[in-house]
C-alpha cells in the first residue's frame, strides 16, 4: 500500500502529465528502444512511427497519477492492456527494463529541480504497485492459456492452410499448427498476436488479428486487410507482408488467443453486431458461433464499408440470412455502383444510419457489439445513447494501439 505522501507526490504531477505527457512517453520510447534495441520487435513500430502509441501510454500514465488512491477504476483498461501484454509475450522480468527507463525519462524531461528526488522515488514506488498488479494478473492468463488443450505460451508455428481473398483488401489466412498438435478453444471476438520478419525494418514485428471465424473448428482463421497507405496514412509493413510473401504451406509464429471483447454465448438476449470495414471479422466469427450452436436468439448483422469491391464475406452472410429465421442482415454501401443490387450486394446508400433503421436494428433489451475505425466506433456508440440504449449494453472492439490491427 502506498504512503499517503507517495500518492499525493503522483497525484500532483497529472496535470503536468495531461499536457506534457506525450513529450515524456516519445522520449521514453526512444530511449528504451536506443538502450534495449531488442525490445524494437516487442512494440508495433508502425504505432511508433504514427504516434498512437506514445499517445495511449500518455493517456494511461495520466490517468495513473489521477487514480492514484484508488486504480481499480482502471481496472477495464488494465484488463485490455494484460490481454494484449499477453499476447505479446510480455514476461515480468520486462517490467525492470520499462520502469528504468520511465523514470529515467521523467527526471530527463521535468528536469532536476522539478524531477525531485523525492517525486522520482514516488513514481518508482507506484510504477512498482502497476507493474505487481499487472504481472499477477498476466500471471493468471498465462496459467488459464497453458492449461487448455492444445494450449500454450509464447510462439508456436502454424501453417497456412489456406489463402483466400474476401474482397479487394481482405485476404482470410487459414491456420493449423505446424507441430500436428490440436487448437485450443477461444472465444468470440478474441484476437491472436502473430509476427513476421519485415524486410525494409529488418527486424520481426508482431501484430494482432481478430480471429474471423467460430471456434471449435481444429483451425484458426484470420482475415487481414492490406493497409495500401492512401490518403496520408502509411501502408501496413505487416498486412503487406502477408498478402505478398505468406503463402499456403508457409509456417508463421502465433501466440495464443486473448482479448476481452467477447460474445456473451450463454446470454439470452438479442444480439446486434455493428461493423465497419474490416472491423466485421470478430462480428462474422460471432455471428458464425451463434449459428453453429442453433441459437434462437435475435440476431442482426449491420455492416458498412466503402463499396462492393471492398465488401467481405457477403455471400457467406448471406447464405446464412436465408436460411436462419432468427437473422437479419444491413449492409450500407458508401459508394453504390449502377450494377449493385439492392438486397444482395447492399441495402442502403451512405454511411451507417441506426436511426433510420431503428425498427430492425434496435431490439429492446439487446447486447449491441461493435469493432471498426474509431469514428465509426464513436457515431455509432452517440447513436445507440441517442436510442435509449444503456452504456452497460454496448461492447466495443477498437482496431488500433488498444486492440488488433494491421
Amino acid at each position: 500500500m502506498l504512503s499517503q505522501e507517495v500518492r499525493d507526490l503522483v497525484k500532483a504531477t497529472a496535470p503536468v502529465l495531461k499536457v506534457h505527457g506525450e513529450t515524456l512517453t516519445c522520449h521514453f520510447y526512444a530511449r528504451m528502444f536506443r538502450h534495449n534495441p531488442e525490445l524494437k520487435q516487442v512494440f508495433n513500430q508502425g504505432h511508433q512511427d504514427g504516434g498512437q502509441q506514445q499517445q495511449a501510454l500518455a493517456a494511461a500514465v495520466a490517468a495513473y497519477a489521477e487514480h492514484i488512491d484508488d486504480p481499480s477504476v482502471l481496472m477495464p483498461v488494465i484488463t485490455r492492456i494484460v490481454h494484449k501484454h499477453v499476447s505479446l509475450g510480455i514476461r515480468p522480468e520486462h517490467y525492470a527494463i520499462v520502469g528504468k527507463h520511465l523514470l529515467a525519462s521523467i527526471r530527463e524531461v521535468l528536469g532536476e529541480e522539478a524531477a525531485t528526488d523525492e517525486l522520482i522515488a514516488a513514481w518508482a514506488a507506484a510504477y512498482g504497485q502497476l507493474a505487481d498488479l499487472l504481472i499477477a494478473e498476466e500471471a493468471k492468463l498465462y496459467a488459464q492459456a497453458v492449461r487448455k488443450e492444445g494450449g500454450w505460451t509464447g510462439w508456436r508455428g502454424f501453417r497456412v492452410d489456406k489463402k483466400i481473398p474476401e474482397s479487394a483488401e481482405i485476404t482470410s489466412f487459414y491456420l493449423v499448427p505446424a507441430d500436428g498438435g490440436p487448437v485450443p478453444d477461444y472465444l468470440p471476438g478474441q484476437y491472436i498476436s502473430l509476427r513476421v520478419f519485415v524486410p525494409q525494418l529488418g527486424i520481426m514485428q508482431p501484430r494482432q488479428y481478430s480471429l474471423s471465424d467460430a471456434p471449435g473448428q481444429g483451425r484458426l482463421r484470420i482475415s487481414v486487410k492490406r493497409e495500401s497507405g492512401v490518403n496520408g496514412s502509411p501502408a501496413g509493413s505487416v498486412s503487406n507482408v502477408l498478402h505478398a510473401n505468406l503463402n499456403e504451406g508457409d509456417v508463421l509464429d502465433l501466440a495464443p488467443p486473448q482479448g476481452e471483447f467477447t460474445l456473451n454465448a450463454d446470454g439470452t438476449a438479442p444480439v446486434v453486431l455493428l461493423s465497419g470495414g474490416v472491423g466485421l471479422t470478430p462480428m462474422v466469427s460471432m455471428l458464425n458461433h451463434l449459428v453453429a450452436r442453433d441459437d434462437g436468439r435475435q440476431i442482426r448483422f449491420v455492416h458498412a464499408c466503402r463499396d462492393r469491391s471492398v465488401h467481405a464475406m457477403k455471400s457467406h452472410v448471406n447464405d446464412i440470412v436465408q436460411s436462419r429465421p432468427n437473422v437479419r442482415k444491413v449492409v450500407y454501401y458508401e459508394t453504390v455502383a449502377s450494377d449493385d443490387q439492392p438486397g444482395q450486394d447492399y441495402d442502403y446508400a451512405g454511411r451507417m444510419d441506426l436511426q433510420a433503421i431503428r425498427d430492425i436494428a434496435v431490439l429492446p433489451d439487446a447486447d449491441y457489439y461493435m469493432c471498426g475505425p474509431l469514428p465509426f466506433m464513436s457515431a455509432q456508440r452517440q447513436a445507440l445513447t441517442a436510442l435509449g440504449v444503456a452504456p452497460e449494453r454496448i461492447h466495443a472492439e477498437l482496431f488500433g494501439t488498444g486492440g488488433p490491427g494491421a
